[in-house]
């Protein structure tokens, strides 16, 4: 099954969010290659929101393009076997951490944003990826700095887009 099939298969298993759903649905069908960061229409991404429930944390990264706290993710690459994989793999790249789990029960949430030219929108597939006790996380290339935050403390820092995905990562636990 190619990446492209298995994104199909996501969106249409996800509950919720119906309206986005069906747009990503109608953007995939009118753009074969809307996986890929070369589709100036936007771009399907998968991301992972870290989490330590035990003690009530998620680690975020403050990108380096950007300058915003944000969950680990970013774009799906042709070894890329699922949606799943791209978010697990972007976790582990931007996390430094080993030995991470996604939550069951597939993604999280959707969400759309825009993002500057020549690209128009991201088609983020979020993921929760749980972290294994005791984790060791490491600064990558993409990003200034990783850092564990309290749930509480995760408005204070982040945009509204986050602050969702981890109050719907915390209904799922």
């Amino acid at each position: 099954m190619s990446l492209y099939d298995d994104a199909v298969l996501v969106l249409k298993g996800h509950e919720g969010q119906e309206d986005l759903r069906q747009a990503y649905l109608d953007h995939l069908a009118a753009h074969p290659d809307g996986m890929w960061k070369p589709c100036r229409a936007g771009h399907v991404t998968a991301s992972a929101l870290v989490i330590d429930p035990e003690r009530g944390r998620v680690l975020l990264t403050l990108h380096r393009k950007l300058r915003m706290w944000l969950q680990m993710g970013g774009h799906c690459e042709p070894g890329d076997a699922s949606l799943a994989a791209a978010a697990l793999r972007e976790a582990t790249e931007e996390s430094g951490i080993t030995g991470l789990t996604l939550l069951s029960g597939g993604p999280v949430r959707l969400d759309r944003h825009p993002i500057p030219p020549p690209c128009n929108w991201h088609f983020d597939v979020q993921y929760a990826a749980l972290a294994p006790r005791d984790a060791e996380h490491a600064i990558s290339d993409e990003s200034l700095d990783v850092r564990w935050f309290p749930y509480a403390e995760v408005p204070g820092v982040a945009d509204e887009s986050v602050v969702r995905l981890l109050d719907a990562t915390r209904a799922r636990l």
